[in-house]
């Protein structure tokens, strides 16, 4: 896989020895055990795979050097390039600017930039309609586009079905800059729905089976369709995407469950269900998957307490502490500066996205087992901050940098 030019501020030697080392053992990436350091008094199970992927590495790379290729031009991103926000708060101190917020609110009007401007469109991509506008105006944008590649499949796999004259169903959350994208995209080729989880899924299903009325559809998923949407005929024949930063169990439970409704209600079988329901196979991308069967791999390991670090509108951060949730306590927190003390952690509610202080987070034992992950967006070097911020309340012997060495040899 291509190496990509990333600040050094966002590496950390010792995490980048853990993942090498295991990337040399473990090649065909089967192992999804934790990676143990361990310092005495406390010891860290890290998870197999987590940190920054392939699209968020090329997002950095790019939007940096146009900084640095365009001196003294006025530098906007349409919004956050990446769900961080270290990364982020760099961009800006740079002075990039950013024109609409996380979700598609406006901060700077479209009508103030000009075609001597450089608009660089974050990983999450952009709606047709905001690229259109931006080459209309003259800007390059395909020139500064860090779309990422595996958005770019979802989106290129909307259109193979819709050749094929499949409505789309797109799971994501709605007001998320992907899925406004994806939507966006999809539903220029095809009619296209939008639903943010099963409930929303069993409410759609309705419409295809009929036991609601078709007119309430455009009440209760009012801003989710595209124009012109029939329900009568544009459910019948679907297929299903997401967008890539989704909990895999959840879509793939949404597929199942729409695929069996209209196996039903159809009466077809296995062989002929192609007739009306499309095999869209999984649209996540490698790093979601990996990072969430990692997780999985993580929760075998019997410990006290899991932190999980990224920014608190990342989606693909939150689904991993949804998962570490269901087995143990669990903290979201989006930087080192959140663990106050000993005693005291700030931490966010991956649901509400609202902070709470927890007093007494860290168990009065020996040895303390904390289990780490973060989202594909979060700097390797933030996670060192964390593990070095906790392993400073501890009476250890163990330096960081002698773990680092003993990985790199």
């Amino acid at each position: 896989m291509k190496q990509f030019d990333v600040p050094n501020i966002y590496r950390s030697n010792l995490i980048s020895a853990i993942k090498n080392k295991r990337k040399l053992e473990d090649k065909l990436k089967k192992d999804f055990t934790p990676t143990l350091l361990d310092f005495g008094p406390v010891q860290f199970f890290l998870a197999r795979h987590f940190g920054f992927c392939y699209g968020v590495e090329n997002a950095i790379e790019i939007a940096f050097n146009t900084i640095d290729e365009n001196p003294g031009k006025r530098i906007f991103l349409l919004s956050e390039m990446i769900h961080n926000p270290q990364v982020n708060a760099d961009l800006q101190a740079r002075g990039v600017q950013f024109l609409q917020d996380t979700y598609g609110k406006q901060v700077i009007p479209f009508d103030s930039i000009t075609s001597d401007d450089v608009v660089i469109i974050p990983a999450f991509g952009t709606t047709l309609e905001i690229e259109t506008m931006l080459i209309n105006k003259g800007i390059a944008t395909a020139k500064y586009n860090t779309t990422c590649p595996f958005v770019e499949k979802v989106w290129n796999r909307s259109e193979q079905i819709a050749q094929k004259g499949y409505s789309i169903v797109v799971h994501g959350k709605p007001k998320h800059e992907e899925t406004r994208a994806t939507f966006s995209h999809a539903s220029s080729h095809t009619p296209t729905v939008v639903v943010n989880d099963m409930q929303e899924t069993i409410e759609l299903a309705k419409y295809i089976t009929g036991e609601k009325e078709a007119e309430q559809f455009y009440t209760e998923f009012k801003g989710r369709f595209s124009k012109g949407f029939d329900i009568i005929k544009d459910l019948a024949r679907i297929g299903v995407v997401n967008q890539t930063t989704q909990l895999a169990t959840d879509t793939q439970a949404i597929s199942d469950y729409l695929k069996q409704v209209i196996k039903q209600h159809y009466q077809l079988s296995e062989t002929t269900i192609s007739e009306r329901f499309a095999d869209t196979r999984d649209t996540l991308c490698y790093a979601t998957n990996d990072n969430q069967t990692a997780v999985t791999g993580l929760l075998e390991t019997e410990a006290d307490l899991a932190i999980v670090v990224g920014g608190y509108n990342s989606s693909n951060t939150s689904h991993l502490v949804e998962l570490c949730e269901q087995k143990l306590p669990t903290y979201f927190i989006n930087a080192p500066d959140k663990i106050i003390s000993q005693k005291d952690i700030i931490h966010c509610n991956w649901q509400t996205k609202e902070e709470t202080i927890t007093t007494g987070y860290l168990p009065n034992k020996e040895p303390v087992k904390i289990l780490i992950t973060s989202g594909a967006s979060c700097p390797d070097a933030v996670v060192e901050d964390v593990i070095r911020k906790l392993v400073s309340f501890f009476d250890v012997t163990v330096q960081l940098e002698t773990i680092a060495k003993e990985f790199n040899n």
